[in-house]
């Protein structure tokens, strides 16, 4: 007689469990983390580490895999399927984020990957908090073929209908081609770091092969190309470290949601002082250019002053600082670069913030 399987038991569940999970943070298996540490990147659970308060991430989804069969990927399933997301806190705030997993497929998109994304953007505008995207991606996972391009229709409508609704930050953390830019580009504010990250439609294998042109991956999408050439990218962070400090420190000038007010900031500095210097530094020919940055760090509490896209278009200046604790936009034109002139550049960078400032109800100052 055949003996009946010995009864499942809570124990044994909680085993499998963590068995589970412990393969779900493995993502692409030992060796591939090795490799991503090797190029000097952090893995995807190692970048929420950091951004992240303590002990506070929710994951979502850990135990997803793609449901496609075709050219062996039934062979290759992985636990999270390429992408980690969830949600947690940052300096003690409510945001939803997601972190593309270089070690699986090459963080490529598939249909389900693209389904916890979107269930995420989901969550983050039902919750009125911000959306945090970390990207390391080659793009679509092409043996899905039109599966995965209509992953991104979706995560696209919802940059969309997320837009002026909730913050969306993007950092660019590896090199993103294709579908892995376009989403980004739909965002508030993206950062890059410099020598590991790019962002390009297409690589320059495929330029060499079409124009006959040879360009670097540098100078085709890297950090210095968009922060200075293109003005897609906003920060150009010198590593992953840095790019992640940004996104806190960038956060914590911005509100939650468009019904939100931005948070308040301890200051010292009092609302009512005076500055002789600035008689000084603003010359009275109005034909002398004099320093803009300097008048800003003079008038804003403590001289903080947090500026956005600083390498392009420089004869204009936007940026987030407090004024008696409260967050304001500063938009002012710089008379050493060009003599503070507005041309096509200045006016898009300068027209981008105001509407960013308009929908997330922060004040703004001109100078």
């Amino acid at each position: 007689m055949d003996q009946k399987p010995a009864p499942s038991t809570t124990s044994s569940q909680l085993q499998e469990l963590r068995r589970l999970r412990e393969l779900s943070r493995l993502g692409g298996g030992e060796q591939r983390i090795r490799q991503q540490h090797a190029r000097g990147k952090l893995t995807a659970r190692e970048r929420l580490a950091v951004l992240l308060d303590p002990g506070s991430f929710h994951e979502i989804d850990a135990f997803v895999t793609h449901r496609a069969t075709d050219f062996g990927l039934g062979d290759q399933q992985y636990y999270g399927d390429g992408v980690v997301g969830g949600y947690g806190r940052l300096d003690g705030r409510l945001v939803f984020v997601f972190a593309q997993d270089f070690t699986v497929f090459g963080g490529s998109l598939s249909e389900t990957n693209a389904e916890k994304i979107c269930k995420i953007m989901d969550l983050a505008m039902k919750n009125g908090a911000p959306i945090i995207g970390l990207a390391d991606s080659g793009g679509a996972r092409i043996q899905e073929g039109v599966l995965s391009l209509g992953g991104y229709a979706d995560i696209f409508l919802r940059n969309t209908l997320a837009s002026g609704v909730v913050p969306q930050i993007s950092a660019i953390m590896g090199p993103c081609a294709g579908g892995a830019v376009y989403s980004p580009a739909l965002t508030d504010f993206i950062i890059m770091v410099k020598d590991t990250s790019s962002m390009s439609i297409t690589g320059p294998a495929v330029i060499k092969a079409v124009t006959h042109e040879e360009v670097t991956l540098e100078r085709l999408g890297g950090a210095m190309t968009h922060n200075s050439v293109s003005g897609v990218a906003h920060f150009a962070a010198e590593n992953e470290e840095e790019c992640l400090y940004i996104v806190r420190r960038l956060l914590s000038f911005i509100p939650q949601n468009n019904l939100d007010d931005a948070p308040i900031g301890d200051t010292d500095d009092d609302p009512n002082r005076m500055d002789d210097e600035l008689n000084s530094i603003v010359p009275d020919n109005p034909n002398v250019p004099y320093e803009m940055k300097e008048v800003i760090h003079r008038i804003v509490d403590n001289g903080d002053f947090f500026e956005v896209a600083e390498l392009f278009a420089q004869n204009i200046i936007v940026g987030f600082a407090r004024m008696h604790g409260r967050t304001v936009g500063i938009v002012a034109q710089e008379p050493n670069v060009l003599a503070g002139v507005l041309d096509i550049d200045a006016c898009c960078k300068a027209a981008r913030f105001v509407r960013f400032c308009d929908c997330f109800n922060i004040p703004i100052v001109t100078l």
